[in-house]
């Protein structure tokens, strides 16, 4: 309850007990993600189940692999990788069958390399370790020559930047995984490599013909998704800055621009928005973070991001509670400093479907700068309500009483929303005393406390139409007597 900033944190099948997730839930991790390019069917059935165990408030996330190009696995001889030296020549085939790599041929998983990559293109493998240069094509064969030494580990991921590579947005493994998720009442999609709006649509399309609830987060991660954001903000949910592949996409100056223009951009049009990669990386094998790394999650949530995410330092990291702590600790810090995270009641909020929604979480906003509100509590069947609020970036708690328990689990990765589930009421007096009882309950309010309440005359479902300040007692006696 002490940060507003939404934590994500990857989980995989090889370390998901219930004990480790409630640990890392009680450390201060909102979401659960799971990685898709590195889980089975089977291992992400047993992640879901367990955070199930766990709470039903934390948010599951399932990556798609997406339109992205990796090595294959490499024969038993170099089953630990190929060690190169700069300037060694190797020769690189493009596949759909499952060939394995070695030495004279390395193989990635795309069959129309040979046809779309020139020659002169720059191949980096593993996230821009590794660069290849293309010198000559010539039997279906690129022929490159290795810049810097290393270690070629086999399914590594490539990127070839300035290049655009005829992909499927959605490939069978991915519809294997988004069907699975409709049955598993998963939360979130995030998409890999979304680079227009029609990536989006590739699936919601399968979403739409099962009547899924799930909502998608595009994964922004090369230039064409960046350069193409305003038009995928019209059909995504929300947005992830993947800075891994992104930073090897684009020139590694650009990326601190690049966040900051995408971040403002999701803001604006109230879509949540999640920094990702290598924030805590030296975690992974540290109990300590870098100054540095601390610094660049200070850097996102002066930025103003919904969340933050881990990858590597709790799916297979040494210290993956600690990681999440240091994550909950920094955020609560950063949030703190009132003179330069101060609402921005005054966005020019764009995408409005709800004129109504929108001025009234503005007035509530503006509300708890000019009286000493505690809190802003709403109930909200679609979580609109919730994000308008979110959006603006108030320094108070939202609560947010939920009539679904997906919207409760949307709601986890938007920023300073506290949601939770109640089964609908019939009037308005009583949701609002239900939940005034139960927020004093957990001397999360008192008696005295003014709030800020947005309700609806017309039923949740017609949306928010208005705002009543007054304390805690005021607000129950009202509801007492209409009652």
């Amino acid at each position: 309850m002490d940060k507003k900033t939404k934590i994500v944190a990857t989980i995989s099948d090889s370390r998901c007990e219930p004990d480790y997730i409630r640990s890392l839930y009680e450390a201060g991790m909102n979401a659960v993600r799971i990685n898709s390019a590195h889980a089975s069917i089977e291992g992400a059935n047993k992640i879901v189940d367990n955070v199930r165990k766990v709470s039903e408030q934390i948010a599951i996330i399932i990556d798609t692999k997406g339109p992205e190009i990796r090595l294959t696995g490499m024969t038993d001889e170099y089953a630990k990788g190929i060690v190169v030296a700069p300037g060694d020549i190797l020769n690189i085939k493009g596949t759909n069958k499952d060939l394995r790599s070695n030495r004279q041929i390395i193989y990635m998983n795309d069959a129309t390399v040979y046809h779309d990559v020139p020659v002169g293109a720059h191949i980096l493998i593993d996230d821009g370790e590794m660069e290849l240069i293309v010198t000559d094509k010539k039997d279906e064969t690129l022929v490159c020559q290795v810049q810097n030494g290393g270690v070629i580990k086999p399914r590594k991921s490539v990127n070839i930047p300035g290049v655009q590579l005829d992909l499927p947005s959605v490939t069978g493994k991915d519809k294997e995984f988004i069907l699975w998720a409709i049955t598993k009442d998963i939360d979130f999609i995030a998409h890999s490599f979304v680079r227009t709006k029609d990536d989006v649509m590739a699936v919601k399309n399968i979403l739409k013909e099962h009547n899924s609830p799930i909502k998608i987060i595009s994964k922004i991660e090369n230039r064409e998704g960046v350069d193409n954001i305003d038009s995928i903000l019209e059909e995504t949910y929300g947005v992830m800055v993947a800075r891994g592949d992104l930073g090897v996409e684009i020139p590694a100056e650009e990326i601190p621009v690049t966040q900051r223009f995408i971040v403002r951009k999701c803001i604006e049009s109230k879509t949540p928005v999640i920094i990702a990669t290598q924030m805590l990386h030296s975690m992974i094998s540290n109990p300590r973070p870098t100054r540095a790394e601390v610094s660049d999650i200070a850097s996102a949530i002066y930025q103003r991001v919904d969340a933050i995410m881990l990858s590597g330092e709790t799916a297979n990291g040494e210290y993956p509670v600690e990681a999440v702590k240091t994550m909950a600790k920094v955020a609560a810090e950063i949030e703190k400093d009132t003179a330069c995270h101060t609402p921005d009641s005054d966005m020019n909020m764009v995408r409005i479907n709800n004129e109504i929604t929108a001025q009234l979480a503005r007035s509530a906003v503006r509300a708890t700068l000019n009286l000493p509100v505690k809190a802003i509590i709403i109930d909200t069947l679609s979580g609109r309500t919730g994000r308008y609020l979110s959006a603006f970036r108030g320094h108070k708690p939202v609560y947010a009483v939920c009539y679904r328990k997906s919207v409760m689990r949307q709601l986890a990765i938007s920023y300073g929303v506290h949601a939770m589930y109640r089964e609908p009421a019939e009037t308005h007096e009583s949701f609002l005393l239900s939940i005034l009882y139960y927020l004093e309950d957990k001397t999360w309010l008192s008696k005295e406390d003014m709030i800020v309440v947005i309700g609806g005359s017309f039923g949740a479902a017609k949306g928010a139409s208005f705002m009543e300040i007054g304390t805690v007692i005021n607000l129950e006696h009202k509801a007492l007597n209409r009652r």
